[in-house]
């Protein structure tokens, strides 16, 4: 069984303590009352996150199983709306559609809970599916970078896309994605690899989403710009408040077309010339 590194970290000042561990590059955050869980991709980032905070904040390393994830999820975990998509786990799905369900051009997503991966119920998440809303993708060709559970690119091409990519440093997100996909059939020409957005060569595509951390996108921006076709878009999103202004800088020479600040955190859309 796997189990992921993480922190508990007690704290009333939750934007300060995130700005700190994300440095060691968190993959995921629990948000509860006054406290922060915080996963890692490793035990030694989560070691060095542990020792940045303990100066300011009441911080326990734990290794959390995906069995107990999973659990708690089913526990706790409910659909959550953004537009017209919503995301749901499997025991939360709609069949048959209920009287109360939305409008017929609502669209309805299965993902399956795994602590490493995004389920949609992260605010960064949320705003990049309510970006992809925004935009005009009709016959349009999406890379989704870092995608995690897969959901950017399962619903760039539920919205509209010809094809989605989602690519991933991390094999066992891939696998993830690719559950993900078996879950949501009428997702088509959506195609998943493992690839390192630091040495790997990117397929250029009408529309690039990027999920990543503030200081991610600033330091991969030449590689993003170069990747979005002329005419194309960027949806970025992992961006702090306090970051969006270096963000923002990182890719100059862009128009900056949508724009949302959400407890803390900001997504933006960008048009490459």
């Amino acid at each position: 069984m796997k189990h992921y590194p993480a922190i508990d970290v007690s704290t009333a000042e939750p934007d300060l303590a995130l700005a700190i561990a994300d440095d060691f590059g968190p993959t995921a955050v629990e948000e509860r009352d006054l406290a922060l869980r915080i996963f890692f991709a490793d035990p030694l980032d989560r070691d060095r996150a542990q020792a940045a905070l303990a100066t300011r904040f009441d911080v326990a390393a734990i290794d959390v199983s995906d069995e107990d994830w999973a659990r708690r999820s089913q526990e706790n975990l409910k659909p959550i709306t953004v537009g017209r998509i919503t995301v749901a786990p499997p025991w939360a799905i709609n069949h048959p559609p209920s009287a109360a369900s939305p409008e017929p051009s609502a669209i309805e997503i299965v993902i399956l809970p795994s602590m490493g991966f995004g389920t949609g119920h992260h605010v960064t998440t949320r705003l990049c599916l309510a970006a992809l809303q925004t935009i005009d993708l009709e016959g349009r060709t999406v890379l989704d970078v870092g995608t995690g559970s897969g959901v950017l690119a399962i619903a760039a091409v539920r919205l509209g896309a010809a094809r989605a990519l989602g690519i991933d440093h991390d094999a066992d997100a891939i696998q993830s994605a690719r559950d993900n996909l078996e879950l949501n059939p009428e997702s088509r020409d959506v195609r998943f690899e493992t690839k390192d957005l630091a040495t790997g060569s990117l397929t250029p595509a009408d529309v690039v989403t990027a999920n990543l951390t503030g200081a991610l996108l600033v330091r991969s921006a030449p590689a993003l710009l170069a990747t979005v076709l002329p005419g194309g878009v960027l949806i970025l999103s992992g961006i702090q408040s306090h970051e969006a202004t270096q963000v923002r800088q990182a890719f100059a020479g862009t128009e900056v077309c949508w724009e949302r600040d959400e407890d803390g955190w900001v997504g933006l859309v960008v048009k490459k010339p």
